[in-house]
């Protein structure tokens, strides 16, 4: 009776990847209770707090009873107020129908890819990218086919690269612009080519807009806003980033109705709905003041600059001035350095909690990823221990 038993888990489980920024935000958090300073540059979460405007909305919400469920797809004055948004940001027409509320972004990543790629079906996918991406597509049993993101495009995708993985097979395309991880941003141009490459072909694009308010040069566009891509256009948007929500878990897909309907599905089957008063307090981020957006959005821009300036100093190290998101990706090919080896060797000899680039897929080798949702001083030091590293090291 005592009889120890195998744990015998599916076979789709050994096709999941992981998000190693939370791996190696576990192993920094080891380090510091050693007593180690550690300045944390690995994770992908603003600094600052979330705005008092919308904590007080959340606050009020739970005294007034919204403690309860709500519809799947989410209550209908968020709906509605994504609706109007996205309508005038996007220069579209939305309605609420076409809009599920979620916990956070990812699943949206989740169901979209569920509900579309069937086994033996092909989803491109931007690479280096959020790892997410490849490991939904391989979870489903589809086949994930990666797109080369190029620093020498600044790290844009080429469309006529785009062009020649398209096939009858293709159920999916992702973008991601600003980028994670490289702060890459796609032209109007890049989505236009994009829109006339997929053709009238019966492909859906899953546009993931996350970081759609952190963009330091020039404007934000968005594929859903090119003409006939709307219907086949799913994007994703949210709250953790832009408003510094990311513990509160809520985010958005806006698509065709009959496609949200069966999203909505899969929110009742996994989560039921989201929080009824996270969702109150989304509606007054959408509707009050944007004054913090803009603050941080500022904020983000002069660390970057900190930042790349500082890297390029550093020997071994070289990188582009990302236009958009928080984060910095420095080609690290003449230090003579792998990225996981570079990146365990910041962590561990200089006190700097940096991501491998292949963290984010084979076409990282060669970079790292640094979050500049830190302090300018916290940079500064982290620069400063780099460099100190790559002098003695390299």
């Amino acid at each position: 009776m005592n009889k120890a038993h195998e744990l015998r888990l599916a076979k789709r489980m050994a096709r999941l990847g992981t998000e190693t920024a939370f791996e190696v935000l576990v192993k920094a958090r080891a380090l510091e209770a050693k007593g180690r300073d550690i300045v944390h540059l690995e994770i992908g979460e603003p600094d600052f707090d979330t705005p008092r405007n919308i904590i007080d909305a959340a606050t009020d919400a739970l005294h007034k009873g919204f403690t309860h469920y709500g519809p799947s797809c989410g209550l209908p004055q968020l709906q509605e107020a994504i609706a109007q948004y996205v309508s005038e940001t996007r220069r579209i027409n939305v309605t609420p129908e076409e809009v599920v509320v979620v916990p956070g972004g990812k699943p949206i990543i989740f169901f979209s890819i569920l509900a579309l790629a069937d086994e033996g079906d092909e989803v491109i996918y931007p690479n280096p990218g959020f790892p997410i991406y490849e490991s939904m597509i391989n979870y489903v049993g589809a086949k994930a086919v990666p797109i080369r993101l190029r620093e020498e495009m600044d790290f844009r995708l080429d469309v006529g690269e785009l062009t020649a993985l398209i096939n009858d097979r293709t159920k999916l395309i992702i973008l991601n612009s600003p980028q994670n991880p490289t702060g890459g941003v796609l032209t109007k141009m890049d989505l236009d080519g994009i829109a006339r490459a997929i053709g009238n072909r019966n492909v859906m694009v899953l546009s993931d807009e996350i970081y759609s308010r952190l963009v330091f040069e020039g404007e934000h566009h968005s594929i859903m806003s090119v003409a006939g891509m709307k219907e086949r256009c799913i994007l994703l948007d949210g709250f953790s980033k832009t408003y510094a929500m990311t513990g509160w878990r809520m985010g958005y897909g806006v698509m065709r109705a009959d496609l949200a309907a069966h999203i909505g599905r899969l929110m009742t089957n996994s989560n039921s709905c989201t929080a009824s008063f996270t969702q109150v307090a989304g509606v007054e981020a959408l509707r009050g003041s944007q004054e913090s957006v803009e603050s941080m959005c500022a904020e983000f821009r002069k660390r970057r600059d900190v930042m790349v300036a500082g890297l390029n100093k550093i020997k071994g190290f070289s990188c582009r001035l990302p236009k958009g998101a928080f984060y910095v990706f420095p080609n690290i090919t003449k230090t003579g350095w792998r990225s996981k080896k570079l990146a365990d060797a910041l962590l561990d000899d200089a006190g700097v909690a940096a991501l491998s680039g292949t963290a984010f897929g084979d076409f990282g080798e060669g970079y790292l990823r640094f979050s500049v949702a830190n302090s300018i001083e916290n940079i500064e030091k982290a620069l400063d221990r780099v460099g100190a590293w790559a002098n003695k090291n390299l």
